[in-house]
């Protein structure tokens, strides 16, 4: 969709994404090697316990289930920021993420392009909100 095709309070739902131990693991090995992601021992021990997907991860998730959605296609140019980040809850092994995304902002540019913000909530499968954030990107008009 291109931007003047976009209403503010538009929202959209995405499809669902179970993420699993191995999941976590994986991702924190590689990205976030801390130990309430990668040590289940000691992870069980601390104020979560159990394992849990790093911050990083879970925002990860809500940005591809968001895109996978299709409805930028090729008129997104690229991304311009993100803000208001907020890991509101933790998410453990075997939870079932979606995310909710609101058109919160548009603003023409020049060239034919413009930025358009949309915020993104995530939900566990109790509907518990585990994450939140905006996301600016460039977008043909």
């Amino acid at each position: 969709m291109k931007l003047d095709e976009f209403t503010i309070g538009q929202v959209f739902e995405t499809k669902s994404f179970k993420l699993t131990k191995e999941d976590i693991m994986k991702f924190a090995g590689e990205f976030d090697p801390q130990y309430m992601h990668l040590d289940e021992e000691k992870a069980n021990q601390g104020r979560f316990n159990g394992i849990i997907a790093s911050g990083i991860h879970t925002l990860a998730i809500s940005f591809k289930l968001w895109i996978e959605q299709g409805v930028y296609g090729p008129d997104v140019i690229a991304g311009t920021r993100m803000n208001n980040i907020k890991f509101i809850k933790p998410v453990y092994p075997g939870n079932e993420l979606h995310t909710i995304v609101k058109v919160i902002d548009k603003k023409a540019a020049k060239n034919e392009t413009g930025i358009l913000t949309v915020s993104l909530s995530t939900f566990n499968d109790n509907e518990e909100k585990v994450f939140e954030g905006d996301l600016s990107v460039l977008i043909k008009r």
